[in-house]
């Protein structure tokens, strides 16, 4: 999932699998597969290398599961919220707004 901003800030996830189209009319409509839009405030191309970094996360895990049988936990992480929580050696603050991610786990064959 991503995060991405509604128009009046409010916050939400959003399954990249799910998306049909995005446009910029000039806001950034994100049409689903199902018909469902959302008007949303991030930029087309910023909405695209959210994607394209979920999408290289997702790939990067698989590859840590097949190499070690465990592997690193896939954060969500809301890029206004990074900037916000990001001390001054741009490391992030321990106390996130975004609740602790859930391990990953294996499937049992």
């Amino acid at each position: 999932m991503i995060l991405v901003t509604r128009l009046n800030g409010s916050v939400f996830a959003l399954n990249p699998d799910l998306i049909q189209r995005v446009d910029a009319t000039p806001d950034t409509v994100v049409t689903l597969v199902d018909g469902a839009k959302f008007i949303i405030s991030e930029p087309l191309a910023e909405l695209v290398e959210r994607v394209l970094a979920f999408r290289a996360r997702v790939v990067a895990t698989a590859h840590s599961l097949e190499e070690t049988g465990s592997a690193d936990v896939l954060e969500l992480v809301h890029p206004a919220a990074e900037a916000k929580t990001k001390g001054a050696q741009g490391a992030p603050d321990t106390d996130s707004e975004l609740p602790a991610p859930v391990p990953l786990h294996r499937r049992r064959p």
